[in-house]
């Protein structure tokens, strides 16, 4: 019985880890097709400018379907993998010895925390892909409204020019607006490195500011005892002068 029962949670265990490679291999795979769904959207525009083939149109449609047939895929493996956990928490909540049930619990939490970081990910490259798709047909619409009204109109040639440029202007202002926030976390790092510097020189200067006051009041008193001196001496050599000069008289 404990053998069959061992067997069991080894078998259950194998399905989750080769549950959870499947998935880590679909993700990498969901991943990089967002990825690669922008930049090839964006060649596709400027191909468009140029030309007005369908061949764009359709490979968008087929990754739109690679995008949907993935998503299905991954959305099964996270529903079988969230019932083999389920099963593996059924198990475990049965298992008789405390010891035992106590390492269960502890693998069945690590399979557990993978599905929930695997849950995430899946559902927040999902979101950052809509959005991607979504900004994508909506440049898409713009730029078909600009080829629409550039056919129907030749005389307007020059202004559809000017639509296309202030077009590409606006697509680049987010690469734009990334960096001069990069530029601005790095000044305010450094504004922050500068800041601490300045504040030890401060310190350094009022510890210095302090000692002033006694270095003077040293000095002040090295010039009063050499003063002292100069008078004693002065006073030394009258006297002597003095007793010369009446021993010389007598």
């Amino acid at each position: 019985m404990a053998a069959g029962s061992s067997n069991y949670w080894e078998d259950l265990r194998k399905q989750a880890r080769q549950l959870e490679n499947e998935l880590d291999l679909k993700l990498v795979s969901f991943s990089k097709l967002c990825t690669s769904y922008s930049h090839n959207n964006s060649r596709e525009g400027r191909r468009d400018r140029y030309s007005s083939d369908t061949t764009p149109l359709l490979n968008g449609s087929s990754q739109d379907h690679m995008f949907e047939t993935m998503a299905v895929e991954i959305e099964q493996l996270l529903a079988k993998l969230t019932g083999v956990n389920d099963k593996m928490a059924e198990y475990s909540s049965t298992a008789g010895v405390t010891s035992i049930n106590a390492a269960l619990m502890h693998t069945l939490q690590r399979h557990r925390d993978i599905l929930q970081d695997y849950t995430h990910e899946f559902h927040k490259t999902k979101a950052n892909f809509q959005a991607i798709r979504e900004r994508e047909d909506l440049l898409g619409s713009v730029r078909k409204d600009i080829e629409s009204y550039k056919s129907g109109s030749g005389v307007n040639n020059r202004r559809t020019e000017l639509f296309l440029k202030e077009h590409e202007h606006l697509r680049s202002s987010d690469r734009l607006i990334e960096e001069t926030i990069s530029i601005a976390m790095a000044t305010k790092e450094n504004m922050t490195s500068q800041r601490g510097m300045l504040k030890s020189i401060q310190s350094r200067v009022n510890t210095l500011a302090n000692r002033f006051p006694a270095v003077n009041s040293l000095i002040q008193r090295i010039n009063l005892r050499k003063r002292r001196d100069s008078l004693i001496l002065g006073a030394v050599i009258g006297i002597c002068t003095i007793l010369l000069l009446l021993y010389a008289i007598h």
